[in-house]
């Protein structure tokens, strides 16, 4: 339940008080669809690639996302917890502009 709350707080900080939260909601919905690599987000997004690097690395140190391994083009997925409890996304869906 704590762990619940702690992670409905930092997807409303993340995807809803902050600039790059439409982003951040882009990036997490392309990889719920599949795991991709920064370049592969960047060119299916549509975004500049040190973006996608950007707010990857902001959703990683949030514990929102993870890669299997650290070595370059390794592709990203979705934590365990956020897979999990993916309806608070949804429920957030509407704040974020």
């Amino acid at each position: 339940m704590e762990s619940t709350l702690k992670l409905k707080k930092i997807l409303v900080w993340l995807l809803n008080g902050s600039r790059g939260g439409p982003t951040r909601l882009r990036i997490l919905k392309a990889l719920r669809r599949e795991p991709m690599n920064p370049n592969q987000l960047a060119r299916v997004l549509k975004l500049n690639y040190k973006t996608v690097i950007h707010h990857l690395s902001v959703l990683e140190r949030h514990g929102l996302v993870v890669r299997l391994e650290s070595s370059y083009g390794a592709p990203y997925f979705l934590s365990e917890e956020l897979e999990r409890n993916w309806e608070i996304v949804n429920s957030l869906v509407g704040m974020v502009s």
